[in-house]
């Protein structure tokens, strides 16, 4: 597998069918190859993970701007084709962009992802080590593509330090981590939301999601749709109340999987 900038008519092509076969036909926000191209004159990045004959495993595209008088970066998209996932292609991918916005100037990336995503949830917090920004409910309002319909597109906005060295992996879960409270509970054993502090509040607490949340959508979007709820009240009142996601794990055997939030 060779990363490298987007260059040829070629390659811009196939990064605009990537994203098309990622978010579906129907997705109206796909980077044309004109802005795919502009941007990696002013600091941006748009490369891809190629195999020996040319084939795009997968990209990503961001541009710069400045924020609070910092040059920053912000990561757009990342997708990887599915027969190429959980082969550490988009790890690939995000380093070989960290050092090309560190080239620029950039001292912190940002980006988005989805909190129901396991997949998203263990590459960023327990291989990227990035920090959780902020919590931000349908930030692209109402999604036409296929990907997302039906239950909304609440992010995370992640921030990723660019002017040191990122976090190390995660290590093995805990027995306090895989035992904490469960703060949307109602989804796992009938319990109501957020009720759980009865004598003294613990050290950690969890956060329950599908596994596969794309899964559960196909069999019910009532369901996804419930779990957008569900997830989008704990987090809202984590962050009031000043507990943040640290790490996240799944268990063999589960359909269930978690976000650990620690105190800051």
């Amino acid at each position: 597998m060779q990363i490298r900038p987007l260059t040829t008519d070629d390659e811009l092509r196939q990064c605009v069918a990537l994203q098309r076969e990622t978010w579906g036909a129907e997705f109206d926000d796909i980077v044309p190859p004109s802005i795919l191209k502009v941007v990696q004159r002013v600091g941006g990045v748009a490369a891809g993970a190629f195999d020996e004959r040319g084939e795009m495993l997968g990209f990503v595209f961001g541009m710069a701007g400045v924020r609070d008088g910092r040059i920053v970066h912000w990561s757009d998209m990342l997708a990887v084709r599915a027969a190429s996932r959980d082969a550490g292609v988009g790890r690939r991918l995000k380093q070989f962009q960290r050092q090309a916005a560190r080239a620029s100037g950039a001292v912190t990336m940002y980006w988005t992802y989805d909190p129901l995503v396991a997949r998203n949830a263990h590459l960023n917090l327990n291989r990227l080590g990035v920090a959780v920004d902020e919590y931000v409910e349908d930030m692209y309002g109402a999604s036409q593509g296929d990907l997302h319909r039906g239950f909304g597109t609440d992010r995370f906005v992640v921030a990723w330090p660019l002017d040191r060295d990122p976090a190390p992996p995660a290590g093995d879960t805990s027995a306090e981590e895989r035992t904490a409270p469960v703060i949307n509970g109602e989804m796992v054993d009938g319990r109501a939301a957020l009720a759980l502090i009865g004598a003294g509040e613990p050290h950690l607490l969890r956060v329950a999601i599908p596994r596969d949340i794309m899964k559960v959508r196909d069999q019910s979007t009532e369901r996804a749709a419930a779990w957008r709820a569900s997830t989008r009240a704990a987090f809202r009142w984590a962050r009031h109340h000043g507990w943040h996601p640290v790490r996240f794990f799944s268990e063999s055997g589960s359909e269930l999987a978690y976000y650990v939030l620690r105190k800051s």
